[in-house]
Formats: C-alpha cells, structure tokens, sequence
C-alpha cells in the first residue's frame, strides 16, 4: 500500500481511509469549536496539544489487556484437537486486536505476552510437544507478518501493538518468547512490526547464570539486526521496587503503574489521555519580553507560564474525562464482552472502570527551552543542566500534586512528538526572534532528549538521560543513535543496558539507519545499492518509539532524521 505523508507515519492510502480523513479534520474542527474559547485557543496557537482530538469524550488512549484473568474457555469448549485450540488462540488475540484497536484511539500490549501465552495454552490443556511446538512457531511468524501488514484501522493505519517479554517462568513461556523473537528476526528486513519489548531483571535474565539470560542475548541480537526488541530495565531506579510483571510499555512509551485505587501496574490498564505542553514557545514569550534579566528570574518566570498553561490543560483533561465517563457500557461492546481492563464494563457508572486510567501532561522542546533561557545547551553547561532537571522535577511536583489533591491517576509524560516536533516550530518561527536560534534546524526535540546532532558519546547520553526517568512517570525513553547496525557488536549492546540500569534509565532503545533495496534485498545505509546498483530503497528509521519508512514521516520528523548522527 502506498504510504501517505501526513500526520502519522504509519498510514497508508485507501479509498475508506481517505474519507476517514476527510472527516477526521472536520469533527477535530467541530470539537475544537465546542470547548470554551481560551482552551481551543491554546491549542490552535501552539501552546499545547491535545493529542487524538478525534477521541475527545468518546473513548481511551491505550490499554494492557487483561485477557488471562477473563479468558474465554467457553469459546474453545467444542474444539477437540490441540491444533485447533492453538489455532483458535491466535486468532483470538487478532480479533481482539481488531476490535478493541477500533473502540480506543492508541497502542494495545500485552505486559508478559510469554507467561501469558504459556497460561492460556496450559488452561486449554494443550501439550507442548514437537509437533504442537511446529504449530505455535508458524501462527507466531503469521501474527508478526500480520501486525506488520495489516493497515485496516480507520481504512490506513496498523495496530500500534507491544508484546513485552523476558520474564518467562517455565519452558513453555521460554518456549514462546524465544519463538516470537527468533521468528522476528528472521523475517524480512522490511518487517518492522510489531513492538517488542525486553524486561531485563536481575536474577532472572541479566546474569549469564541466570535461566533467562539466553533470551536476553537471542533479543540483543535481534535488536542488532531490526532495532526491535527495546528494553524495559526493571532494576534501575524509577523501577526497582515495583514488581517487574506489573511493568509494560503500550504505544511507543505509555507507563501506567501507581493506582489511587489499588490496582497497581500495567495489567488491565491503560492511559485514557494526555495532551503536551510547547515549552519552547513559553520559553521564548520570556526572551521576548525579558530578555535583560538574570537566568533565574526568566526560569522562575518560565515556570510560572507553565504552571498557568498547565492548570487549564488539568481542566481540558478533568472535561475529557468526566465525558468518557458518561458513556454507556453499550459504547464500549469489544470490553463489555472481553472484560480486558481490571474492572468489568458491564455497569451503568464506567467511572469506576476510567478511574484506573490516567491523564498525563506532557512535554515536548526541554532543550530548546532551556537554550532559549540560559543561552547555553544543556548538554554542554552544568548550570543549563541544573535548570533542565529543575524545570522537569517542577512539573512532576505539580502532577503529585494533581493526583493527590483531586484523587485522580495524573503523571508526567515525555512526549514523543510525532506530530507536534514540526506543527509547534512552524507556528513559533513567525512569531518570534529569540537570541539563539533553535529554529533553522526546523524541529523541536523530544521531552527531555539531548539533541539528536550532539554526538555525545553513548554512555554520557544515558548518564545525562537518566535522572529525567525519574520523574517521567507517565513514560518516557532514552535512545542511542548507532551509526549502523552493530551485528558484530551485540556485547556493547549489553555494556549500554548496565549503564542505563546504573543511571536511572527506565526504558533504553537503539537506533540505526536502516536502508533496504527493493530489487535484491541487500541491507545498510547507501543511497544506491552496492550490490546491483538500484536507487529503488526503503529507508526505515524509528519515527516516535517505534519503526516506519521514511518517506511517510511529518516534516519535522524527516528534518529531524537529517540532523540524527551517532552517539
């Protein structure tokens, strides 16, 4: 299919998926037309973003599912054979795919899709011999080949769909995880879905004495290949006293683990919305207006910008909520019958269903902001990188805030950006003349990343990196730039894991250029094929926590892949 150029990378065109778009903008518009004026003008002036404005009161973000503590017995009661439960399990979870993709706005995961999978095919009193082993092996490669392919959502887009693994249990669950990454592996270079996700813990797969350690190094060798598997670290510190099966990304970084309501974890549920805060462009409304004054007074007066801007964006998510909660279960059939989230839907108040959920306010520019304010890159000044953590550490004070005040699961999010690294840049280029120019590169930088062009070595990314984790407790990652898939180097991969889990890395992913010729399937970076001499390339690069072909990318993004050099 082909891809279109437009707001998510991952769509690709179709006649369904063209009206779609058609009126997706219009109910946008009409949405933005029905909130009270000041809300609708922060975001069509770029101070905020209210992310899948198309969901706004009809339904939630992403979701863990729930399936092994409601799983349906009852549908495989009159299938006999193991081959035919085996079959039947696959094609359940890709129906639940299908239907709950289409009654939510984001990713769907499963937290522990090994010992899950494990405990399914042990309720079906499946036998995992030879022969079954054969069949779990094909449905697994015929599910990856269908999470890649399959663009029907909304007539164009995939399944934004995690399967977290590496804490198997028993053989079987080794079994399963070690299938599912073999089989990822070995597909074609231009299969790039699903997401995977490592959990690496001590004592059960970081040692080389440890039972899982095996699958941790079948993962780092396939990330040196697909940059699939990313990796949970379990033992560093935003992590470590949480237990590791209740942790899991959905999307491309959604962490959903503290419960004002005793449900602790990913495992049922999920983040019902959040919408992102330009910190860039309240940044440069201070250079403009006192640009003479000393450092601290225009981050004390940035911080106080933000605390306004941010306690409308709490109201615009309050209204959003208390919308969704007023449907009925009857808007929600897939959950209603498949009972996927911790509570059951089947109730005339789904507030006690969302109230699991969370509502997160996110970021997106940290660096330029803060480039903007002291004149210096954070990166490079000790003091810049003071005001970067203090600033972060604000806003996180300020969500602990809102979730203990008012009862409600709020956390802070590091925005991955998408969309808005280039909408933000092109309203905020008109408008103002800041004393540094965070604007010719044509892109604003994710959450809290170091700028992508710093060539920072690894290790001293990650440091840096690493002590904003702690307080991105709505998700966030940090990645490593490579110059070129390290096949040779899968060790250094794992050099990368230890500091990260030293310094306070919740998630670590890896990056390379990847370009694939169409003619004779030969991979690497190269703008014409070395092999046969074909201009006929696929580039595949990772957009927003996850991969996708280049030529699909928002403008801020491609300008933002230009500007990408190793670490």
């Amino acid at each position: 299919m082909k891809q279109l150029n437009n707001d998510n990378a991952a769509n690709r065109t179709s006649y369904v998926g063209n009206v779609y778009n058609i009126g997706e903008k219009k109910y946008k518009e009409d949405v933005l037309n029905s909130l009270p004026e000041n809300w609708a003008k922060l975001h069509r002036e770029g101070y905020i973003h209210i992310h899948d404005l198309d969901a706004y009161g009809l339904t939630y973000n992403c979701l863990a599912f729930n399936l092994v503590n409601h799983f349906p017995i009852e549908q495989f009661e009159s299938i006999k054979s193991d081959s035919g439960r085996i079959i039947h399990l696959f094609e359940l979870i890709k129906e639940l795919f299908t239907k709950v993709g289409n009654e939510q706005s984001g990713g769907m995961a499963f937290a522990n899709f090994d010992n899950e999978m494990a405990e399914m095919l042990l309720k079906l009193n499946v036998r995992i011999d030879e022969l079954n082993k054969e069949l779990i092996q094909s449905l697994t490669r015929e599910l990856i080949l269908w999470c890649n392919g399959n663009h029907t959502r909304m007539g164009q887009t995939s399944y934004y769909i995690t399967f977290n693994i590496g804490l198997a249990k028993d053989d079987t669950a080794r079994f399963i995880a070690y299938t599912l990454l073999d089989e990822f592996g070995n597909t074609s270079d231009l299969v790039f879905k699903p997401n995977i996700v490592f959990k690496v813990k001590s004592g059960i797969n970081f040692e080389d004495d440890t039972p899982n350690h095996y699958l941790l190094e079948k993962a780092l060798n396939v990330t040196a290949k697909k940059m699939i598997p990313t990796y949970i670290l379990c033992d560093s510190k935003p992590n470590k006293n949480i237990n590791p099966e209740k942790l899991a990304i959905m999307g491309c970084r959604s962490r959903v683990v503290q419960d004002q309501f005793g449900c602790e974890g990913a495992v049922g549920r999920g983040n019902i919305a959040n919408i992102s805060i330009n910190l860039p462009k309240l940044a440069l409304e201070v250079d403009r207006d006192y640009r003479n004054e000393d450092t601290d007074s225009k981050v004390d007066r940035f911080m106080k910008s933000w605390d306004n801007v941010a306690n409308q964006t709490k109201n615009i998510l309050f209204d959003r909520y208390e919308k969704l909660c007023k449907l009925k279960k009857d808007d929600f059939p897939t959950n209603l019958e498949t009972q996927l989230w911790c509570e059951s839907f089947d109730r005339d108040n789904l507030e006690e269903v969302f109230k699991h959920g969370t509502l997160s306010i996110g970021f997106i520019g940290l660096g330029e902001a803060v480039q903007v304010l002291t004149g210096s890159k954070y990166y490079d000044n000790i003091d810049s990188y003071m005001y970067a953590l203090g600033i972060v550490k604000h806003m996180k004070d300020y969500v602990d805030f809102l979730r203990n005040n008012y009862n409600v699961n709020f956390s802070l999010l590091a925005t991955a950006g998408e969309l808005i690294s280039g909408r933000f840049i092109d309203i905020d280029k008109d408008l103002y003349k800041p004393s540094v120019d965070i604007f010719s590169k044509g892109f604003y930088t994710n959450s809290f990343h170091i700028e992508v062009d710093s060539k920072l070595p690894g290790y001293k990314k990650i440091q840096m990196e690493g002590l904003f984790h702690e307080y991105c407790n709505g998700g966030c990652i940090t990645y490593i730039e490579l110059g070129e898939a390290p096949l040779s180097n899968v060790e250094g991969l794992l050099e990368y894991l230890h500091i990260a889990t030293d310094a306070g890395t919740h998630y670590l992913g890896f990056n390379f250029p990847k370009d694939v010729c169409n003619e004779c399937n030969t991979t690497g970076v190269f703008d014409f094929c070395p092999k046969c001499g074909s201009k006929n390339i696929t580039r595949i690069r990772r957009v927003s926590g996850y991969l996708e072909i280049l030529d699909g990318f928002t403008k801020g993004k491609k300008n933002e892949e230009k500007a990408r050099r190793a670490n």
